[in-house]
């Protein structure tokens, strides 16, 4: 007897996501901790860029004792910002359930897309510690804040709000969240808290960020630049980026509209222009004037087709957004004490039929040991301004550093590996429709056409870089000979003046004459400067005798000489010490 079919079900977003948060960057307790702080950040930032407010974030990680599961800890983890708040409706949706963005498929360079993130950390905190996040909210409309618990009803992806309560609030607009979560704390490596923050940090100039890590103190990070970038308008997905059941579900978004219309409409770079050309390629007038809802499966087939065949223009690059090298020359400072740095950012470009621009820093660290010319240089690796730090090695960027080769450069590589050295390298990619290998937009598909734009801009950065380490290498080659003139030319000074019987005047002047040869005049510099404290303490003194006052040392000419004197420094000197045992010697070999 055959069995009896089962029922089929249908099952809600929030239902499949909560079965799959490793899906979304919930595969480990240390991703669980980073995405939850990474979520609430990136929505602060999209907040407050969004409302032209200069961004002031703070993040607090605290400990609260060990978890019910084995090998995690229980972590709260606050995250306020200064943005324009948000209505108790949109509290809602947007903390509780999935899908509900403003953002989504607008084609803008924003952080969050899709509206999956933050309601995946709500859901996370609900299953780990059946609490969803404590939000506090205050627009500036509203008198005072109002404090709420949002959890999410996983069976019908929609948020439940709790605890409603209005609470007083020492800041006139802004968003708090909180969320007690299952996790492991990592502070450094590939998936570090403080990697993290440290990384926005960077590619986010004009945010000032707060932060608390378990006891350590509050650290904060002041912004380098008080320009906010201009988000750039929304542009439409090119025809040549999409599938057909791609195609097929764009036309949904639009409504009741004509094929014709939802094309110009919907996608970049298609005019009436464009639609006459279709027609040779089999798309007739009357499939342009059906409405969308009517066009059939073959309907969409034939234009899809056609639209493949019909050479379009490539998109607009106006929708990407730049961080500039500017600022991101004053924000590489907060990485750490560098001693150079290179900064190129390229011009918009189009990889993939999509806009691209790609910027990117090299760094080198002044504080290099000898084991820092053997480690791995770090790579950090942004999208849409968002540090990228799984799966590093599949990544678009990763391929691209490994591709050049650095050795032309001056810096030691092995085989198809990234480059070593005490150097940080960064790249920022940025894009409306920039292709992530999954849902938690930890790495970037490495097309070939963006590994080689990435390249190009490494390489620029390379050439530079190789400029400053060949002019190093030339000045302590220079230096090298300089000390060995030192080092002998004052014994060729001395045999000289034996030979010719030169007096101790003339053997003065051959020094100092070589002192200046080789740059070494700090030691006539201080003799002058002796003669002129001397001269200036005389005046002082004939000045007291006149008026009865001496005004203090600190605030004369005087003090400002010896703190000069004090500043020279001893081994640039030249050493008359070797000059003078030459002579002592021919003394002893006399007696």
């Amino acid at each position: 007897m055959a069995k009896a079919l089962q029922e089929i079900t249908s099952a809600s977003s929030a239902e499949y996501f909560s079965k799959n948060l490793q899906q979304v960057g919930f595969s480990s307790y240390t991703k669980a901790l980073l995405t939850t702080i990474k979520e609430a950040v990136d929505n602060a930032l999209d907040a407050c860029e969004e409302a032209g407010i200069l961004p002031e974030v703070s993040v607090v990680v605290e400990r609260l004792g060990e978890a019910a599961a084995k090998g995690a800890d229980k972590i709260r983890v606050k995250v306020e910002d200064n943005g324009p708040g948000l209505s108790v409706d949109d509290v809602v949706k947007v903390f509780g359930e999935y899908l509900a963005s403003s953002k989504f498929g607008r084609g803008r360079c924003t952080r969050g897309q899709q509206g999956i993130g933050i309601s995946a950390v709500t859901t996370w905190a609900q299953l780990t510690n059946a609490r969803g996040v404590v939000v506090i909210t205050k627009t500036a409309k509203m008198r005072q804040a109002v404090q709420c618990l949002v959890e999410v009803d996983i069976k019908h992806n929609k948020g439940v709000l709790k605890d409603k309560k209005t609470v007083e609030w020492d800041r006139p607009n802004g968003l708090s969240c909180e969320f007690v979560i299952d996790a492991r704390i990592q502070l450094q490596g590939e998936g570090g808290v403080l990697v993290y923050l440290n990384g926005t940090s960077l590619v986010n100039p004009h945010l000032t960020l707060r932060y608390k890590i378990l006891d350590q103190e509050w650290v904060e990070m002041t912004r380098v630049s008080e320009e906010l970038p201009l988000i750039p308008p929304a542009t439409e997905p090119h025809p040549h980026t999409m599938k057909l059941g791609e195609f097929m579900a764009h036309s949904h978004l639009f409504g009741r509209v004509k094929v014709g219309a939802w094309l110009k409409k919907g996608f970049s770079r298609i005019s009436d222009g464009v639609l006459n050309e279709l027609a040779p390629h089999g798309v007739k007038k009357n499939i342009l004037e059906k409405s969308v809802d009517a066009a059939t499966e073959d309907d969409f087939k034939n234009v899809f087709s056609a639209l493949q065949k019909v050479k379009l223009m490539a998109p607009s690059t106006k929708s990407v957004l730049a961080i500039g090298e500017e600022s991101l020359a004053k924000s590489i400072q907060r990485v750490g004490a560098v001693d150079f740095f290179s900064v190129v950012s390229r011009k918009p470009t189009i990889c993939d039929f999509k806009p691209v621009l790609v910027e990117t820093a090299v760094a080198r660290l002044s504080d290099r040991g000898e084991k820092g010319e053997e480690e791995t240089v770090s790579l950090l690796r942004f999208a849409n301004r968002v540090p990228l730090q799984f799966d590093k090695a599949a990544c678009a960027m990763t391929k691209a550093v490994q591709s050049v080769n650095w050795r032309t450069y001056g810096l030691n590589q092995p085989k198809e590996s990234l480059p070593n050295g005490p150097y940080i390298i960064a790249i920022s990619v940025v894009s409306p429709f920039i292709k992530f290998k999954n849902a938690s937009k930890e790495t970037v598909d490495a097309s070939d056409e963006l590994v080689e734009e990435i390249r190009r801009a490494m390489i620029q950065a390379g050439q530079r870089l190789s400029k400053h380490i060949r002019r190093e290498e030339k000045e302590a080659d220079l230096e090298m000979k300089r000390r060995h003139i030192e080092q002998f030319g004052p014994i060729l000074v001395d045999g000289c003046c034996r030979i010719v019987k030169a007096g101790k005047g003339r053997r003065e002047k051959a020094l100092e004459g070589l002192a200046k040869l080789l740059g070494r005049e700090a030691h006539l510099a201080e003799k002058e400067l002796k003669e002129a404290v001397e001269h200036s303490e005389k005046a002082l003194a004939e000045l007291q005798e006149k008026t009865g006052i001496l005004p203090s040392s600190e605030d004369t000419e005087v003090g400002a000489t010896r703190r000069v004197t004090r500043r020279i420094m001893e081994p640039e000197q030249l050493s008359l010490t070797g000059m003078e045992q030459p002579k002592k010697a021919a003394k002893k070999k006399k007696r």
